[in-house]
């Protein structure tokens, strides 16, 4: 299963994370970012709210994009305390809802400028349910919501010098290939770890596509490692339980992408790359079948895009 092929990458954890750390150039994040704009989605605790008070700490703007104004709102003042910085904005959107990501998308268009977009806010549940659009919620959160929120914001990012995107995935991919024929997991016996898992991979292939089309932009795709977050402790209590003693810190989970964020040297590395511990690492295990042809990568772009226009072209409530 997804869990014991993850309990068994020693290196994923804060041991892998300490002997990775020692090979680090520690004047590579050693930078300010004054004048920057950053954009994180999924901020208010765990890695992103790790990631947004070190940008934070080195002179950014950075937008909170959260789901509940209440932790958000904590969660903002915590970070203008820790820091010092008065830069920090809050906007509250439910990422797994496609037509408040576009509304979102087009306001901010208009009123900010952006260098930084760092997708973050995912999801794991473990039974199926579906958003009010009818959408399985992993799906419509992981994916589509990802894609929605880059794909709007692109325009915004094409203006800018030295734009990125970085999108928080997760090891799990690398046990699923590509599925397209059921990105909603309609069939079959519902495996939120494996569900998940799909999502994560997906978002390394729109990593790649991106890439591919928007050579100005430099797009990068990470893993954590596993960190002690509040969404490890909730979507997987079990492993929790068991691994509790050997996670990662927030901030180390976060590090990786605090590092692709301001640092000079991430974009000297091509763009659509797979991150771990501030090293490319490959997307598919040695002897793995889960390469997919590129028409089923094209296709999940189509879809995406399809998907996207719809929820689009609807005029808010």
């Amino acid at each position: 299963s997804v869990l014991q092929f993850l309990t068994g990458v020693s290196d994923l954890f804060r041991s892998g994370y300490e002997s990775a750390s020692k090979h680090f150039n520690p004047a590579d994040v050693e930078v300010s970012v004054a004048g920057r704009s950053f954009l994180v989605t999924g901020a208010n605790s765990g890695i992103g709210k790790a990631t947004a008070t070190e940008i934070a700490r080195r002179g950014g703007t950075v937008h909170l994009v959260c789901r509940n104004k209440e932790r958000a709102e904590v969660a903002k003042g915590e970070i203008v305390t820790e820091t010092g910085n008065p830069n920090i904005f809050l906007h509250i959107v439910d990422i797994s809802n496609p037509k408040e990501i576009w509304k979102f998308a087009e306001k901010f268009k208009n009123e900010h400028k952006l260098n930084v977009l760092i997708n973050n806010a995912g999801c794991m549940v473990n039974n199926r349910e579906l958003t009010e659009d009818g959408l399985e919620k992993n799906f419509a959160t992981n994916t589509l919501g990802t894609y929605i929120l880059t794909t709007a914001l692109l325009p915004l990012l094409e203006k800018e010098a030295d734009a990125r995107v970085i999108t928080v995935s997760s090891g799990g991919m690398l046990v699923q290939k590509l599925n397209i024929s059921d990105l909603q997991s309609g069939s079959g016996t519902f495996d939120g770890t494996m569900v998940y898992a799909q999502n994560k991979r997906q978002q390394v292939v729109l990593t790649e596509q991106w890439a591919k089309a928007h050579k100005n932009i430099h797009f990068s795709v990470m893993h954590p490692g596993w960190a002690d977050t509040p969404a490890v402790r909730s979507a997987m209590p079990d492993f929790y339980q068991k691994m509790k003693n050997s996670l990662r810190t927030e901030g180390q989970g976060a590090d990786t992408v605090v590092w692709l964020a301001v640092s000079s040297e991430a974009t000297k590395l091509p763009s659509g790359l797979f991150f771990q511990d501030r090293q490319p690492v490959p997307t598919h295990l040695p002897l793995a079948s889960t390469h997919s042809p590129p028409e089923d990568e094209e296709k999940l772009m189509e879809v995406l895009e399809e998907f996207s226009q719809k929820f689009k072209s609807t005029s808010p409530r």
